[in-house]
């Protein structure tokens, strides 16, 4: 096991080496929104998971596995502003051979905008959406305790009068010890580009690499999540301008964000309790959301996240609740249906 560790550790600090871009530096930054209210709830982002979640595919392709088959997601959010987004899954299993193939699609809706040319003048309402839709495949690496899994994204977007396709990859590796209930993955997501350009200028993809671990204890109902996000970038943290202190000279000194704030930036927790019943507690925090929205001498709990999942018959109904901003909180739904 420590092995198969080792060499899963290895392949994220090769990967940690690249560079990219993180919010506000790329286009498609709708590309890694949660996917989930299972994944809201756990913190944000999780890798790890390998049930009957079919929504998890779209994060991670080498999660894709037979307990998807003919599982059908549907999954809606409320987002900031009046922005609504969400996303759809199915799976479908051919074969014990040909295994597991999968499709999602994640669509978002920025709303309506009033328009003003450089005069003040109304031009008019408009409106911005974006969609992509992934193909996605996984297979077992011979023998071993490995899988490796990719998905296609073909990504659409339109932003008033200008419009934008592109084409990505998803590429994930997954490590799973069935004796220690133990899973670990890496994720490499968003590999591609922009084929045809909002104006004539060609921007980059939100690319990501993301590290996991999970594990079910041996006499406690709880599964434990462990998440390192955009290991392609750092430092993560950026000084926040609010937070500069002032001297009786009236100089001014920027918030200086240390070597450990920047590395738990990218950490984040989660817990499942009940993982394997019909009704499921999840709780989860984000260190980055926390510190990126925390306001001085305020507490307000922006890390935090949590939800329950509660299964009827051959539905499964979830809920999450998570702060994304200082001023409002985003709520999360998701109902899943076996077809079989």
């Amino acid at each position: 096991m420590i092995r198969s560790i080792t060499t899963i550790c290895l392949l994220v600090l090769c990967f940690e080496t690249a560079f990219s871009q993180v919010g506000g530096e790329s286009t498609y930054q709708f590309l890694n929104l949660v996917s989930s209210p299972r994944q809201a709830a756990l913190g944000g982002k999780v890798i790890t998971n390998v049930d009957y979640d079919v929504t998890q595919g779209i994060y991670n392709p080498a999660t894709i596995n037979v307990e998807m088959d003919n599982q059908l997601a549907f999954n809606y959010t409320s987002y900031l502003g009046g922005i609504g987004y969400g996303t759809a899954a199915y799976a479908y299993t051919i074969d014990r051979r040909t295994q597991t193939i999968h499709g999602g699609i994640t669509y978002i809706n920025y709303g309506s905008f009033d328009g003003y040319d450089e005069n003040g003048v109304s031009t008019g309402s408009f409106s911005g959406s974006e969609a992509a839709l992934s193909i996605g495949y996984a297979t077992q690496i011979g023998y071993s305790d490995f899988y490796v899994g990719g998905n296609l994204k073909l990504i659409t977007s339109k932003l008033e009068q200008y419009s934008s396709f592109g084409a990505a990859v998803d590429l994930g590796l997954l490590y799973l010890n069935e004796n220690l209930d133990f899973n670990a993955a890496v994720v490499v997501r968003n590999l591609g580009s922009q084929i045809t350009t909002y104006a004539g200028l060609r921007e980059p993809l939100p690319f990501e690499v993301d590290f996991g671990m999970s594990q079910t204890l041996e006499h406690v109902p709880l599964r434990w999540h462990m998440t390192f996000e955009n290991l392609q970038e750092w430092p993560i943290g950026r000084p926040n301008p609010a937070r500069a202190s002032s001297d009786l000279e009236g100089n001014q000194t920027q918030e200086e964000v240390s070597f450990f704030n920047n590395a738990f930036r990218h950490l984040i927790l989660g817990a499942e309790l009940f993982p394997d019943k019909g009704f499921n507690i999840r709780l989860g925090y984000s260190f980055r959301r926390a510190e990126e929205l925390r306001i001085l001498e305020q507490r307000n709990f922006s890390g935090l996240s949590f939800g329950v999942g509660i299964k009827m018959n051959k539905m499964r109904f979830s809920y999450s609740h998570a702060r994304y901003t200082s001023a409002s909180n985003a709520s999360f739904f998701g109902l899943q249906i076996d077809l079989q």
